[in-house]
């Protein structure tokens, strides 16, 4: 084992066979290396025991991570990206942008930055490991309940009420929530908001669709049709999902928003391409990044002593009406049904 005052950039190349230019770029993050190589020169170094020199005005830097496996919000974190983007120019901060789930880098990047904001669902393993080198971390996403961490999120559970609420005044009783797949949490929670609002109402029924997305809501509604009931608002947890069901449901000869009305949620690019365009609700993802940089500047500039409470920012979500919704034109009789049902397709 080398001492750690010998190990040099050359030292490491000369052990993974690479140039000391290659290894120079993936130990201070950036593009150019593979993500095995880059894991391959992270774990020599370490073995090696080399620690790489911080200047200052690196120190000055924030680092945002963003999971790369969750396609589902790949436009809201295009989003909340232009938002920290955005206060950062605004503030004179230098930013560095990764898109990983590497446990190896969030941690490389603790050692040289003031200060993380993590975005999407982050192995809970590294995220201890980087909160343990004692900078300052932001997580924009769901944490776990009362855990102690810093968070920027939307309003999942306020929106699904909202929603709910939105449909009532419309006329409509005889609702169903589009799941889809249900093991998202803002999916749960959106949920949970709008079941809220349906067991305050004696007369109104709040049906629930889950199924595969790839083609499971055809058979699904068939099947809520078959048990005698027939909706008249579907309101579906992603704009992905009411895309499906305004097609689905075009083309088995419904009128949109004549016969039934459809609400999506995120107000993402397709929801104004299709007709009709899309009631949904946008989740204001700029403005959660610029909250969440805000933040996270507040926790450097004023670091958190021992004891004293995490921070929940919620940045409210708002109902955008457009022309797939409408007054409910059938008096659909509810009473004696359940409140909740389910149907579970695919």
């Amino acid at each position: 084992m080398k001492s750690r005052d010998k190990v040099s950039l050359e030292t490491i190349a000369r052990e993974v066979g690479l140039s000391k230019y290659a290894v120079s770029r993936s130990l201070s993050g950036k593009s150019g290396v593979s993500e095995e190589t880059r894991e391959r020169i992270r774990e020599t170094a370490q073995r090696l025991g080399y620690i790489r020199p911080v200047n200052k005005d690196e120190l000055r830097e924030i680092a945002v991570v963003f999971h790369d496996h969750d396609p589902v919000n790949s436009e809201l974190y295009i989003q909340i990206q232009n938002g920290v983007q955005a206060q950062a120019h605004r503030i004179g901060m230098g930013l560095r942008i990764r898109w990983t789930h590497g446990a190896g880098q969030l941690e490389d990047l603790a050692k040289t930055c003031a200060g993380l904001l993590l975005v999407g669902p982050h192995d809970s393993a590294a995220v201890a490991a980087v909160t343990a080198s004692g900078i300052p971390v932001v997580r924009l996403g769901w944490i776990d309940p009362l855990e102690d961490a810093d968070q920027v999120s939307g309003t999942d559970h306020e929106a699904g009420q909202a929603v709910m609420e939105y449909l009532l005044r419309l006329g409509h009783r005889n609702i169903a929530y589009v799941y889809g797949v249900p093991g998202y949490r803002g999916r749960r929670e959106r949920f949970y908001g709008a079941r809220e609002v349906a067991e305050r109402n004696d007369d109104v029924a709040l049906h629930v669709l889950q199924f595969e997305e790839h083609g499971g809501f055809a058979e699904a509604f068939a099947e809520l049709k078959e048990s005698g009931v027939q909706p008249t608002a579907f309101f579906c947890a992603h704009d992905g999902l009411a895309l499906t069901v305004v097609s689905e449901l075009l083309g088995q000869g419904y009128r949109i928003p004549d016969d039934v009305s459809v609400v999506g949620f995120g107000d993402f690019s397709p929801a104004t391409q299709i007709s009709p365009p899309l009631t949904t609700v946008r989740m204001e993802g700029q403005e959660c990044g610029a909250v969440g940089l805000q933040l996270l500047m507040e926790r450097i500039e004023h670091p958190r002593q021992r004891g004293n409470p995490a921070r929940r920012i919620y940045v409210a979500s708002r109902i955008i009406e457009r022309r797939s919704t409408g007054p409910c034109r059938a008096a659909v009789k509810v009473e004696g049904r359940p409140k909740t049902s389910s149907s579970h397709g695919g």
